[in-house]
């Protein structure tokens, strides 16, 4: 346990559950799937008890780079929207291959579906479920070309389980099907270049 982190007692558990205030100062909690940390007062959804780290101040858990709630705002000051969707981003990143909806981004951001979908694209250039769309279709690229798994495997482990779906959206984002995208992938390879054309990226 680093130096930092203080022992997640009941007493200090029923607070985030009950989001008292008066342990406001006291502590604050950091979830390590989001990495995001709160005021034990912050009224965004309790995360599991395991995936909490405490803290007694701001500065400990910046220093363990975890980003301050955009709601309850534990440092006093405003989280930067730049900041905030790095996090929204990363956070998809990592979990492309869950059931992603704009809904779960705003909770686990601590934000408004309306504002995060607002801000995302103002920074991005792409709305979150575009970024959720492209960042799936890219491990999916790499899972054709390096791996034997099927077509319906790779669907599955990118977060496209509906193969129908999943075949229909790579084809319109690259032209091929994910079988025809596999097989001239590999002709390339075997004659040592690169096939051009199948990739929007």
């Amino acid at each position: 346990m680093r130096a930092s982190d203080l022992s997640i007692t009941d007493e200090k558990w029923r607070a985030i559950v009950e989001n008292d205030k008066s342990y406001d100062g006291v502590f604050l909690y950091a979830v390590k799937t989001t990495k995001i940390f709160c005021r034990p007062s912050c009224k965004s959804r309790p995360p599991k008890r395991e995936n909490i780290r405490l803290f007694t101040s701001a500065e400990q858990a910046l220093a363990e780079h975890f980003r301050p709630c955009k709601r309850c705002k534990p440092t006093g000051q405003r989280l930067p929207d730049h900041d905030w969707i790095a996090g929204v981003a990363e956070y998809v990143d990592s979990n492309y291959m869950k059931d992603l909806t704009l809904h779960v981004l705003a909770e686990i951001s601590h934000g408004s579906p309306y504002h995060l979908h607002r801000t995302f694209k103002r920074i991005m250039h792409v709305t979150p479920m575009e970024y959720i769309q492209r960042t799936r279709l890219k491990q999916a690229k790499k899972l054709l070309i390096c791996s034997h798994q099927s077509v319906a495997e790779v669907g599955e482990n990118v977060g496209l389980s509906n193969i129908p779906y999943f075949i229909t959206l790579f084809k319109k984002n690259t032209g091929y099907t994910p079988l025809q995208y596999r097989q001239l992938e590999s002709k390339a390879t075997q004659k040592g270049g690169t096939q051009h054309g199948t990739s929007n990226e």
